[in-house]
C-alpha cells in the first residue's frame, strides 16, 4: 500500500526525475552544472563542456521536461536555471537522501575511470555508500584505510575512489542545498561482528 502526504504527482514525478538523472551520466553532468554555475545561456554550456549545440539544446529540453531545470525566455537568448532537487528514499528503516552530490557523482563517472569502474563492478548503491565516507575522509576525519574496510574494497581502489570523491564533496559542499541531509559515515556506528 502506498502512503503519499502532499502532492503525490509532484512527489513521483520528482522521484521519476531524479531516476532518470541517475541513468543517464550526460544528464546528470548537465544538471549539477548548471545547478554549480547559476543561470546560462546555450552557447555557456556549449563552450564549457565541449558539447555539441544539438545535443546541449536536446538535453535541456529533456531537463526543462523533467522539471530539474528551468528556462526563462524573458529575453531573446534564453537562460536555464537548476531546481536544486532531493529525494529521500526508506526501505525497511534503512534511509538514504539522493541530493545533487551524488547526482555529481554519477555524472562525473565517464571521465573518471575509477568511479565508472565503481558503478560497473558495484553498482549506483554503492557509490551512494562510497559517498558517505567520503564526506568524513575530504574533512579529514577518516583515514582512507578504515574506509577500504567498511566498504570492502582493497586499499588502493578505495584510495582512487575517496580521492575522485573528495573533489565531488568540494565542489557541492556549498553548492548543493541539501548537503547536510547527505549521510556521514563517521554519523554510523561501525558494524560489529558478534
Amino acid at each position: 500500500m502506498s502512503k503519499a502526504a502532499g502532492d503525490p504527482e509532484r512527489a513521483v514525478n520528482g522521484l521519476l526525475s531524479v531516476a532518470q538523472l541517475l541513468e543517464e551520466p550526460r544528464l546528470a553532468r548537465l544538471y549539477t552544472f548548471i545547478l554549480r554555475e547559476g543561470e546560462l545561456t546555450i552557447d555557456d554550456i556549449v563552450d564549457a563542456l565541449e558539447t555539441p549545440r544539438t545535443t546541449a539544446y536536446s538535453d535541456t529540453g529533456t531537463l526543462v521536461d523533467l522539471g530539474v531545470l528551468t528556462r526563462n525566455e524573458e529575453q531573446k537568448t534564453h537562460t536555464y536555471s537548476a531546481v536544486p532537487i532531493t529525494l529521500t528514499a526508506n526501505l525497511d528503516g534503512d534511509e538514504y537522501t539522493v541530493t545533487p552530490t551524488l547526482i555529481e557523482a554519477f555524472g562525473r563517472s565517464p571521465q573518471d575511470q575509477d568511479l565508472n569502474l565503481l558503478i560497473e563492478k558495484y553498482g549506483l548503491g554503492k557509490l551512494a555508500a562510497a559517498l558517505t565516507y567520503a564526506i568524513p575522509y575530504a574533512e579529514g576525519k577518516m583515514s582512507e584505510r578504515v574506509a577500504a574496510r567498511e566498504l570492502d574494497f582493497q586499499p588502493a581502489f578505495a584510495i582512487a575512489v575517496l580521492q575522485a570523491l573528495r573533489e565531488v564533496v568540494l565542489d557541492m559542499q556549498t553548492v548543493d542545498p541539501y548537503f547536510d541531509d547527505i549521510r556521514s559515515a563517521r554519523d554510523q556506528p561501525a558494524e560489529t561482528e558478534d
